[in-house]
């Protein structure tokens, strides 16, 4: 059963109008799916996008009803002409709202280390990026917001423990016992 079928069905069965109005008010939340893929020498690919002044991972928004590792393979596929299958979950990280958006949840995916064919084959494709480039983690520090930064260090981190994180704005949430 696909996800649209499914929401379709819980639709049909709860659709009174109280039931339409309590809906109506829910909290939204934004949720983006990144990727984080590599070199065999452990660089990092990230990404130039044309409407933020810094660097970002590979991804995008998640679609209403497309769950975040698909988004995370579509975003690649338009963005980048990258066809991979998206690996497991490294993290998860809430952010809070900042300017214009919401508060977001973003799912960093494992894409593994592409081989040179793979890179050759890239090409900025929508409009959306105005560059790429692979980087050490020290370069990458420099060029991603601070946040991104400590979102991609926590997913090396996840990658090698092989133990996925939920963060705070980047940062690990000791609070509720995420080590």
């Amino acid at each position: 059963m696909s996800p649209q079928n499914t929401q379709d069905e819980i639709t049909t069965q709860q659709d009174d109008a109280e039931t339409l109005a309590w809906a109506k008010n829910l909290p939204r939340k934004l949720v983006g799916a990144d990727v984080l893929l590599r070199k065999q020498d452990g660089t990092v690919l990230i990404v130039d996008p044309s409407y933020k002044e810094d660097w970002d991972l590979p991804g995008g928004l998640v679609e209403a009803g497309e769950p975040p590792r698909l988004a995370a393979a579509r975003e690649l596929g338009e963005e980048l002409g990258i066809f991979i299958p998206v690996g497991k979950l490294l993290c998860i990280d809430w952010t809070p709202p900042r300017h214009c958006w919401g508060d977001t949840l973003t799912f960093v995916f494992d894409g593994g280390i592409l081989n040179e064919n793979q890179i050759a084959d890239i090409r900025l494709l929508d409009g959306e990026l105005l560059d790429w480039s692979f980087c050490s983690q020290d370069k990458a520090s420099r060029l991603l917001r601070p946040s991104v930064w400590r979102q991609t260090n926590a997913a090396l981190t996840a990658l090698h423990t092989g133990h996925p994180l939920y963060l705070h704005d980047g940062q690990h949430d000791s609070q509720h016992g995420t080590p």
